[in-house]
């Protein structure tokens, strides 16, 4: 579907642009000169939860995520709109709230946008952000020896499905919507802050998906520990519940040939790993020698991080019980 836009626009011909034709990654980052960087992305969905507050805020933080996950900081944002001609007009204004509120606890603005009519709501934002050209972060910034660290639990996926089968508990809910509204923000500073290399955002490919899209960007290998990934309370019941969004199994299908699973590790479990996920952590490549000073500095901001794993070489993802 792509191919015209590599026909028509040649990487050599837009030097400012130094990440977004060749290779892609999570946003698009121009050179403005001085030593600063802009970094612009687009994001947008059809409704993951019920409420249509949480509806939007999660829409915003998830659009934010992308700025997040190139080192940026996020200042102005458009919104993109399709909603129903016949939604009750509370709605669309609880929707449309949501994704204000969470945009300006980004610190960002939004300064327009554009809406259409549809049968099904999608919202979101086109995000701007500001980095310094030095320390922006990228897919393809893997070393061997890096340690992994991811900075949300997984298991959204499987859980909005539940909510959508009335299969989902008020407090099932009220975790996942909270961990879906927390913005990367803390998580990116702190990669800044240690210069770290490398990252993305887990969202609709996967852990394993972005994981992947990591590893063959810089030309190595993961090993994950899959006792030590983090999942929400109740993904793993779900999971053995069979609740998988369809999504889980397309990743499974068009990711698994790069990934190596321990037997030993239970079916659900290894596809809980291929869960799509709306507004996922980052996942973050830490050197060796950043690792103990970096996981006391997130605990000191009380921001989540665990560490999952490491980069090794070789051309896989390989998964220990």
């Amino acid at each position: 579907m792509l191919q015209p836009l590599a026909t028509i626009f040649q990487a050599d011909r837009y030097p400012d642009l130094l990440v977004g034709l060749d290779p892609p990654d999570d946003a698009a980052v121009w050179r403005l000169g001085d030593g600063r960087v802009l970094v612009i992305t687009t994001d947008f969905f059809t409704p993951v939860v019920d409420d249509p507050y949480d509806y939007g805020a999660i829409a915003a933080a998830n659009s934010l995520s992308d700025v997040y996950a190139m080192g940026a900081t996020p200042f102005a944002a458009l919104t993109i709109a399709a909603l129903p001609p016949d939604l009750d007009i509370g709605i669309s204004q609880e929707i449309m709230r949501g994704l204000a509120e969470k945009t300006f606890e980004a610190g960002a603005v939004i300064a327009g946008g554009h809406t259409i009519q549809d049968k099904e709501p999608k919202i979101g934002l086109v995000a701007l952000g500001f980095a310094d050209e030095d320390h922006v972060l990228r897919k393809d910034g893997l070393q061997i020896g890096d340690r992994l660290v991811l900075t949300k639990p997984l298991g959204f996926g499987v859980t909005t499905t539940a909510l959508k089968q009335d299969k989902a508990s008020s407090e099932d809910v009220d975790e996942v919507v909270g961990w879906m509204t927390r913005l990367n923000r803390d998580a990116a500073q702190l990669a800044v802050r240690f210069e770290l290399r490398a990252a993305t955002d887990i969202t609709g490919f996967s852990f394993l998906g972005h994981g992947w899209e990591m590893a063959r960007a810089s030309g190595v290998g993961l090993q994950i520990h899959s006792g030590q990934v983090p999942f929400i309370t109740c993904a793993k019941d779900h999971a053995r519940a069979w609740r998988f969004p369809g999504g889980a199994y397309d990743n499974r299908d068009y990711f698994s040939e790069h990934i190596a699973f321990d037997t030993l590790i239970p079916e659900e479990e290894q596809l809980l790993l291929f869960d799509p996920q709306t507004s996922g952590g980052l996942l973050l490549a830490v050197p060796p020698a950043k690792l103990n000073d970096f996981m006391a500095a997130a605990e000191a901001v009380q921001q989540p991080a665990w560490l999952v794993g490491e980069v090794i070489p070789g051309n896989r993802i390989l998964i220990k019980r």
